[in-house]
């Protein structure tokens, strides 16, 4: 088995798991898009989000753009807390939470580093 750094499979691990957001964002089962509009979001705010979280997932994926990546998924990450914090919603602020704080993880072991 390859000897693989938590600093080289971090990265793949949270592009992971915004492929996972976007692709149900982007479909948006009912219960995620009533989400968005009681939220206040116009109803194609889903589609944006999800396309913001698949590009942080490509960009995460590529060394040259994985500083990139980080900056897109901790903001994206942020405005999920903030709107669920705002809301009062603070069981749905666990995962933006965590990914926003991997998200600074990532960033900071890639700055200046062209990883």
């Amino acid at each position: 088995m390859p000897n693989i750094s938590w600093r080289d499979a971090l990265p793949f691990a949270l592009a992971a798991f915004f492929v996972a957001g976007s692709l149900s964002n982007i479909v948006a089962p009912g219960s995620i898009y009533e989400e968005y509009l009681k939220w206040g979001y116009p109803p194609w705010f889903h589609f944006f989000t999800g396309t913001m979280e698949l590009t942080t997932a490509l960009l995460l994926s590529w060394k040259p753009t994985r500083l990139s990546g980080a900056l897109l998924g901790g903001t994206v990450m942020c405005a999920a807390l903030a709107t669920v914090v705002i809301r009062g919603e603070y069981a749905h602020a666990v995962p933006p939470f965590v990914a926003a704080t991997l998200s600074l993880v990532v960033g900071w072991i890639s700055r200046g580093r062209g990883e």
